[in-house]
């Protein structure tokens, strides 16, 4: 018995940008190659218990050693970035997307040393990284970034809202700049609001000294709840991973299977 976790849809989605690795020997013999559908599945039971690579289960058909080199060769390759683009697209041309009021945050999070690691001030400087992400008013998740736990929060603006890809809109031409934005104090510069204005975004940044920070939850909730999204992938509760193309690609899996079950509700909302 084969395990599948990645779903028939999600799947045909996968093959659009997984890169081609069937490789015929010419002499012929040798052993069967493992598919990538079950390579797939064992990568999303890593993302969502947080196993070690050793711990995955032979249910799956492949060894661990084989999923983990093709999670590294498609790490490499970007393809979460591209199947997370893909998912986009697909919530932008049905209008899932909500662009008029979008937000910005991070989480800090324990890490192994490797690149993109940082003393933790909010955890008596041990090593941690940070995620760094924007959503839509919904929660979707619609730019990704990591970096040191000593990075502040204000440097990953500009970085995260270039980030945002062209995403289809059910009318009119692709989209990549948000209406609005929802930042806390920590994105209070003026530098920052002025850089969004030339960008065409309006800033919502909490006003240090002026704003509440009690009152933020009211438009920033989506982001907040996205973050505890994060965490029920277990592979991101802790960083476990030295290299950092390999912790971003666990973030960009997540990302992807967020959207996704947003994509996989309205398909069956849309055939009854």
């Amino acid at each position: 018995m084969v395990v599948r976790l990645a779903p028939d849809e999600l799947w045909v989605v996968f093959r659009r940008v997984v890169p081609p690795t069937e490789v015929i020997r010419p002499q012929g013999g040798g052993r069967r190659r493992a598919g990538d559908r079950e390579s797939l599945d064992a990568i999303i039971f890593v993302a969502t218990s947080g196993s070690a690579w050793r711990q995955v289960p032979p249910v799956f058909g492949p060894s661990w050693q084989t999923v983990y080199r093709r999670f590294a060769r498609w790490s490499r390759d970007r393809v979460w970035a591209r199947l997370h683009r893909v998912i986009l697209d697909e919530l932008g041309a049905r209008g899932e997307l909500d662009w008029s009021r979008c937000a910005i945050d991070s989480v800090s999070l324990r890490a192994a040393k490797g690149p993109l690691t940082g003393p933790n001030p909010t955890d008596r400087g041990k090593s941690g990284s940070k995620i760094h992400l924007i959503t839509d008013r919904n929660g979707l998740p619609l730019s990704l970034g990591i970096s040191g736990a000593d990075m502040h929060d204000s440097q990953g603006l500009e970085p995260l809202v270039c980030g945002i890809p062209p995403i289809r809109s059910r009318r009119g031409p692709r989209r990549r700049r948000p209406a609005k934005l929802r930042a806390d104090k920590g994105y209070d510069y003026g530098h920052l609001r002025r850089w969004l204005r030339e960008c065409g975004s309006r800033h919502r940044n909490a006003r240090k000294g002026v704003e509440s920070s009690q009152r933020l939850g009211r438009h920033r909730w989506g982001v907040e709840r996205t973050v505890s999204w994060l965490a029920g992938y277990r592979r991101l509760r802790r960083r476990y991973e030295r290299k950092a193309e390999h912790f971003l690609a666990f973030v960009g899996i997540a990302a992807a299977l967020i959207g996704y079950r947003r994509l996989a509700n309205e398909l069956v909302h849309g055939r009854r």
